[in-house]
């Protein structure tokens, strides 16, 4: 039997990345793995985990088909590594930070893929945002606009959609997040 993709997304600031490093390591102990993504940014501005990558190297990657799945969101451009297919046939169960906006796209490629969905109250994503320093008032709150649209989408499509909530209780967020994975038949 093989894996099953993992598809973890949310609003910037919602705590992906922290949540990921949280659980970490009881998920590897499962032999679950935490995909890093390729991201057209610096890693030490990233905030994750991640690859970082030139926008010209991110093209050349993406058309030798170095990537499994790859969009592009807030000015930025995402890989997640082609290697995921590897795992997933060795029956090894394979955790992405994905997006909203490409949910659709990643079913179509794993039609039995886990989707949960992080969320975080509006005026905590806004403090958090704020907080982080890395976008200007403007672009924080053009962020939260495209929230607000997402959130409306992802009510009315909650077909096979898991949320989780992280606007205050962080470790209940992890504990979640484990319990969905656990219970889902993912991560054995």
């Amino acid at each position: 039997m093989g894996g099953r993709l993992i598809y973890l997304m949310g609003p910037s600031g919602s705590g992906k990345d922290s949540l990921l490093n949280a659980a970490h390591e009881r998920l590897a102990v499962q032999g679950c793995r935490i995909v890093q993504r390729v991201i057209t940014r610096s890693a030490e501005a990233v905030g994750e985990a991640a690859i970082g990558v030139s926008v010209d190297e991110f093209a050349r990657m993406e058309g030798e088909g170095a990537f499994a799945l790859s969009w592009r969101a807030n000015g930025l451009a995402y890989g997640i590594p082609r290697q995921i297919d590897d795992w997933l046939t060795a029956g090894q169960d394979v955790l992405v930070n994905g997006s909203r906006a490409y949910l659709a796209q990643a079913r179509q490629r794993y039609p039995d893929l886990l989707a949960l969905l992080l969320t975080v109250d509006l005026a905590v994503l806004r403090q958090r945002l704020l907080a982080r320093g890395r976008e200007t008032p403007e672009q924080i709150e053009r962020r939260l606009a495209r929230n607000a649209r997402f959130d409306s989408v992802a009510a009315a499509a909650t077909d096979g959609l898991h949320v989780l909530d992280n606007s205050s209780d962080f470790e209940r967020a992890v504990g979640d997040l484990l319990a969905l994975i656990g219970a889902s038949r993912t991560c054995v």
